[in-house]
Parts: structure tokens; sequence; C-alpha cells
């Protein structure tokens, strides 16, 4: 079974997890975890990256991003039920106090070693909701680029939470005690927003180009515009994208930069 609900009618959606050679060398299993859920007006998306050093983290990855489809599942409405950006933003991190609190009961009194990051997407008409927790990145699509032209869409890379810490290797969990002193929390109006793609950290070098010194880095548009051109094609068939997918993530192209498993979910209008 495709850990989906399947997308509504015009989006099209898929996801894949690939376990980075450092867990296949070690015999681990992947650590990440993707779900996505569809509503009437929209979508809920969510990945989870596993803390390497967790015993149990790919059993926390996949229970909270189960958690999250279904408790950020009311949330999907369009813009004019709620028009105030305050207001959504309030209800994307009173629906993660959920999930948290959920999460925290299913782990016992030891969160630890279920550690996971969470990145989740709300998609409806007129705008879209991000949150997240640890180093998990959004991508948002426009259809008409800064140059009005709809045929080169725009790439935007959304604010990346803050882990707390002086370290570069290390995170916030949904589990820790900072998780939502550190939570990053947006929302985007927006009626141009044709896609969207979440990605655990483990690919972070291959989606997004580095900027000049002191500014953030950039979204790579030749690599995100070749995975949603294949995910809008006509002839476009699930299982063999998985398959070439699969491929692409294994290879050496991908292997010399990361380790690390490595998710991408993302949905595109069609």
């Amino acid at each position: 079974m495709r850990p989906a609900d399947g997308p509504p009618p015009d989006w099209r959606v898929h996801g894949t997890s690939a376990i980075g050679y450092r867990h296949l060398r070690e015999r681990m299993p992947c650590q990440d975890a993707w779900r996505a859920r569809r509503t009437p007006s929209g979508l809920v998306l969510a990945v989870a990256d596993g803390a390497g050093s967790a015993p149990r983290s790919q059993e926390g990855a996949q229970l909270a991003v189960r958690l999250a489809t279904r408790t950020f599942e009311p949330l999907v409405t369009p813009w004019e039920q709620l028009p105030d950006a305050h207001a959504r933003k309030e209800a994307l991190t009173e629906a993660f106090r959920e999930v948290r609190a959920a999460f925290l009961q299913s782990c016992g009194d030891s969160p630890g070693p279920y550690a996971t990051t969470l990145t989740v997407v709300v998609l409806a008409p007129g705008w879209l909701g991000q949150l997240s927790v640890g180093d998990g990145l959004v991508v948002v699509r426009s259809d008409v680029s800064d140059a009005g032209d709809p045929a080169h869409p725009a790439y935007d890379l959304l604010p990346r939470a803050h882990t707390g810490s002086e370290y570069a290797n290390e995170t916030v969990f949904v589990g820790s005690p900072t998780a939502l002193r550190h939570l990053r929390v947006d929302c985007v109006r927006d009626d141009g927003v044709d896609g969207v793609l979440l990605s655990t950290d483990g690919l972070t070098q291959a989606l997004l180009r580095r900027a000049p010194a002191g500014r953030p880095p950039m979204p790579h548009d030749a690599f995100l515009g070749h995975l949603f051109d294949r995910l809008a094609r006509p002839d476009y068939d699930h299982d063999e994208e998985e398959r070439q997918l699969s491929e692409f993530l294994g290879s050496d192209q991908i292997t010399r930069v990361t380790g690390d498993d490595k998710t991408l979910l993302w949905a595109i209008r069609t």
C-alpha cells in the first residue's frame, strides 16, 4: 500500500524515501517517513526524519507523519473561510500541540528513542501553511515567475526552523523540550501556488544552491523543474517514476554529497 490516501482530483502527488548508504553499511533501516492526505479542499503533506542515533526513530518518524496528516486535516479550508493569517498560524500551532501531545503519550516517559523531525504543509485554495520542527525544507512553486512568464515558474524556499544550537549538526525534535520554542510556522497567501515540495535534510545539497556570503541558499531551479516536469507529464506512471527516482537517489551522483536517508514529497496541480 502506498503511504498516501490519494490526491484530490486536480493535484498529483508523489512521495518516496531512499535509505542512505551509511545505514545500508550499518544494516539499519531507513529512518525517514512521509505521508499525504487529501480532503475535499486540498492536501496535508508531511515528512519526518528520524534521528540516526535514536534506536526507535523509524517508529517515531512514522508516528509523527501519521498523527500530523490526521490532526491537520480540519485546517484544509479555502482562504475565504478564515481570511486572517494570524488566526491561521495560531490554528497550525495548536494542531502541532495536539500532535506533540499524542506523540509523547505514545512514546511514554522516554521520547528520546523515538526522536524525529517533522515538516507539515497544508495546501488549500488561496493559501499554504507550513509548520516545521527540525531541519526539513519546503519549496513552493508559483505558476508565474518574477518576470511574468508562466512558462518559467518561480521556486521559493520557505524559511526554515531554527535549531537553537550553535552546532550545525544538532537539531530539535518533536519530543524535545524546546520543540514549541523553535517551531517554525508560516502562512503564505498566494492564489498562484501550483506546486510544493517537502524534503528531509538528506537532499539539501541537491535541492539548494549556494548563495553569496551572508545570504540564504536558493532553490536549485533546474533540478526542481525537472522533478515537477516529470510529475506533470500526461504519461506519468507512478511505478515507473518510483523506479527511476529510486535509481537516481541511490546513484553515485547523490551518494557523493550525502550518505543520509533521503525523502521527497511533492505535489503539482494538473
